[in-house]
């Protein structure tokens, strides 16, 4: 089984050389209980490897893209053969000898996972293994060449100063949103700019309305509503590394609990209707964002497939950018949503680029 997506979009590439989305509000929403199956989209990797912290009996993880597949082939063997420390430098997060850490990480992985990397090296070397992606080059293009067009290194500094919300609404005012600040958004975060560069086109059949004035609400949000000083995502974004603020899955506390549940995924390559498809049942998905590719009817469609490989209680947990997706009406009843949860979980999500968070429930 394939789907609608596959025929619209290239999956040959790294789009996602790291995990744009929080993964402690992804793993605070999914079913608490140790001994669960659970589906993840893979993606880069980051969210299946936080998924392990639930203490889940399986994490399966699909993905259409054989380089996705291979992010997560390398970050298995990265926390196999690496200390912490270690696998910050090689991912990027901090300085240091990535060739060797790569050299090091790859003599622990299979022959096709190493090709792949080795072909990547001096990428690697560069900008860390998770800095080498589609997105993450349209971020670099946009933080080294356009970004000293609008402020100075030392406002881009502030911006992580740690200060209480209405300080945070008077810097983002009186020193950030320039005019310059606002030019640069509405050209290099335009549908056609960020189509060609950071995402593929075809991730925009399915939105309506402004990409730019999206991505200025957004961040209006990850200025004032959250703290940016914790934000490992917006640091990335403006300077390069995560600073003293780490992505989950990175984090030292979890390191030893992902190494050590790492025989727990089930890495399973192609369409998530393949993989729900199989007879298996499961208590809780991750679906990423992958229904802003879907059409109503394939949305509708394959959110009754999920349903159909779903436990009574199972929970589906998924983002949406900008194109509104909720359960579909026809599958309505057999749903409820968990909106406290939602709620509570959307005002500390540090991934700001979404609109909207959901947590669905399948009824008993």
């Amino acid at each position: 089984m394939t789907s609608e997506i596959a025929t619209k979009a290239r999956f040959d590439h790294i789009r996602y050389a790291q995990l744009w989305e929080d993964a402690d509000v992804l793993c605070a929403a999914l079913p608490q209980a140790p001994g669960a199956d659970l589906v993840s989209i893979c993606s880069a990797g980051d969210n299946a490897l936080a998924m392990l912290t639930l203490d889940p009996t399986r994490v399966v993880v699909v993905d259409l893209s054989p380089a996705q597949i291979a992010c997560l082939h390398l970050r298995i063997a990265a926390f196999r053969t690496l200390e912490h420390g270690e696998f910050l430098t090689l991912m990027g997060s901090r300085p240091g000898d990535r060739r060797t850490l790569l050299n090091r990480t790859l003599a622990n992985t299979d022959p096709d996972t190493a090709a792949f990397w080795r072909a990547l090296s001096d990428d690697v070397v560069a900008h860390g293994a998770g800095g080498v992606g589609k997105f993450e080059r349209y971020f670099r293009i946009f933080r080294r060449r356009l970004l000293p067009l609008a402020h100075t290194r030392r406002t881009i500094d502030d911006i992580f100063v740690s200060r209480p919300p209405e300080a945070r609404a008077a810097f983002l005012h009186d020193r950030f949103e320039t005019w310059r600040w606002r030019l640069l958004l509405n050209v290099f975060f335009s549908r056609v700019v960020m189509g060609r560069m950071g995402r593929d086109a075809a991730f925009f059949d399915h939105v309506e309305g402004s990409v730019a004035a999206h991505v200025t609400r957004r961040i209006r949000h990850a200025a004032i509503v959250c703290d940016p000083a914790q934000n490992p995502y917006l640091h990335w974004i403006m300077k390069g590394t995560h600073g003293d603020a780490l992505p989950m899955t990175w984090r030292a506390e979890h390191y030893d609990t992902i190494r050590n549940r790492l025989d727990r995924l089930d890495i399973r390559p192609g369409s998530l209707e393949a993989a729900v498809g199989t007879g298996e049942r499961f208590d809780g998905f991750n679906l990423s964002d992958i229904f802003e590719y879907m059409s109503p009817p394939v949305f509708s469609r394959v959110y009754g497939d999920i349903l159909g490989a779903a436990h009574p209680g199972a929970r589906l947990v998924y983002w949406n950018m900008m194109a509104p997706r909720r359960v579909p009406d026809e599958h309505a009843s057999r749903i409820e949503t968990l909106s406290d949860l939602e709620n509570a979980q959307k005002a500390r999500d540090k991934a700001f680029f979404y609109s909207d968070f959901v947590v669905e429930q399948v009824r008993g």
